[in-house]
């Protein structure tokens, strides 16, 4: 898809939630929930029908560390980009330490296959420029979900495009292998995905609503770098429960979200996880175990 595609379908989408405004749910963050929820079941139905299968057959024909080998390609031009936000967000050391991660995964890690940068104790960070914006103090806007491209806010909507624009994979200018370059990215992080399909099958009698809020506090957990900071505003949002457990396995239930050894197997959902040895429960008030 290239770029003017692109802002062509978000721009009809935030047209069309604009004018759907009325038709509207309770929850305050999500204004729009008519046409996010059939857009949402759209999605589902892509993934079900297509995206998932691909994935399934790229994990099953790639042996395991090709699969790896590319994800992490694909994390190492990443680094670039995030340095990037991390500057604008007024974090130079941050910034420092993502390209020195570039540096050595393009080069003792060959290209990124290998990441060695995180074996030095070089941490992998996620920053894009909707959490830029959002450290720049940008609010969050509407809940909006994207066709093909899943839940965002208005905000990140913005950023997403920027990221687009901007990213590394951006400027392949040959848009065949542009194209082919995204499409690969899309199917590795999917496979990436499938070994947590049993915890979101049971994620929630309302899959929609528990994924939104589930992504709405996942990306303030993101824009505060962890840090948990109540306000009134925090309220609207309904955080589940996190419980951090030595051994088990992984479910997401619609009251409570357990983690297994979450800093090692789910690195990207960005929750910080306690020593191994130790149980912390979590909960937001009103929530029960």
């Amino acid at each position: 898809m290239s770029k003017v595609s692109l802002l062509k379908l978000i721009g009809l989408l935030l047209l069309v939630g604009s004018l759907a405004g009325c038709a509207t749910g309770s929850n305050p963050k999500d204004p729009w929930e008519g046409v996010n929820r059939k857009v949402f079941v759209f999605n589902e139905k892509l993934d079900a029908w297509v995206l998932k299968p691909v994935a399934q057959g790229y994990d099953a024909a790639a042996p395991l560390p090709v699969r790896a080998g590319v994800s992490n390609v694909f994390s190492n031009v990443e680094d670039v980009w995030i340095a990037v936000n991390n500057l604008l967000q007024g974090k130079p050391v941050a910034a420092a330490s993502d390209l020195g991660r570039f540096a050595i995964n393009s080069s003792l890690g060959i290209f990124g296959v290998f990441d060695v940068a995180t074996e030095l104790g070089l941490e992998k960070h996620e920053e894009d420029f909707g959490q830029t914006l959002g450290v720049w103090g940008v609010g969050d806007g509407p809940y909006v979900m994207l066709p093909f491209f899943g839940p965002r806010t208005l905000r990140d909507t913005g950023g997403f495009v920027v990221d687009a624009f901007a990213g590394p994979l951006g400027y392949i200018e040959a848009i065949p292998t542009r194209n082919i370059t995204r499409g690969l990215k899309v199917v590795s992080d999917r496979a990436d995905l499938l070994s947590a399909e049993n915890a979101l099958n049971d994620a929630a009698l309302d899959r929609y609503s528990y994924l939104r809020d589930f992504y709405l506090s996942r990306r303030k957990s993101l824009i505060r770098d962890g840090r948990r900071v109540r306000d009134e505003e925090d309220s609207s949002i309904a955080v589940p429960a996190v419980l951090a457990m030595a051994d088990g396995d992984v479910e997401i239930g619609t009251r409570r979200l357990v983690f297994v050894a979450l800093d090692r197997a789910y690195p990207a959902l960005h929750v910080d996880v306690p020593p191994a040895a130790e149980i912390v429960a979590v909960a937001e008030p009103g929530i029960g175990s």
